[in-house]
């Protein structure tokens, strides 16, 4: 009884070696050859000599409702401001319902005033109705994950300071 394994049936050597018997048939020798299928393709015909019928309402709506003629310098510079006037609109309408918390804060940093105290009473009703529908809670939840990423300490670290800033309530 040897530790050395048996030589193997085919010598290992540096390439492989192909070896010309199968004991399977290719199966392309055993399929019939496949038949063209049935086709009604005409060698001499060409796509574009082929009658196009218009779509009758389109041609319609083209009679009735021609392009209008293009922009001048102004109609475009008025076409921009209209695009530049809803962006800022849906942004700020965004902005008014997902960071309704922001006005609260500034106002509750500002020096005591009519204005001051107006704004900090709208925001604070503002910021109630929209927490009736859950609005607040993405923004809740991104600044506990902030805050708990911020007080994270590595083992053995001393705790972080307590904070007493206006914004950490």
């Amino acid at each position: 009884m040897t530790d050395e394994r048996d030589p193997p049936e085919i010598p290992l050597e540096p390439f492989p070696v192909h070896r010309p018997e199968s004991p399977f048939p290719p199966l392309y020798e055993s399929l019939p050859p496949p038949a063209d299928p049935p086709s009604d393709w005409i060698e001499t015909a060409d796509a574009h000599d082929l009658p196009t019928r218009e779509n009758r309402l389109a041609a319609l709506g083209r009679f009735a409702f021609p392009p209008a003629p293009p922009l001048d310098d102004e109609g475009v510079a008025a076409r921009d401001r209209r695009w530049t006037s809803r962006t800022i609109g849906v942004s700020a309408v965004f902005l008014l319902v997902f960071n309704a918390v922001s006005p609260l804060n500034w106002s509750r940093q500002q020096a005591p005033s009519w204005l001051q105290g107006t704004v900090q009473q709208m925001s604070e009703v503002w910021v109630a109705q929209l927490a009736v529908f859950g609005v607040d809670m993405p923004r809740q939840g991104a600044r506990e994950a902030w805050m708990a990423a911020r007080d994270a300490r590595f083992i053995g670290q001393e705790p972080a300071p307590e904070s007493t800033a206006a914004g950490d309530s």
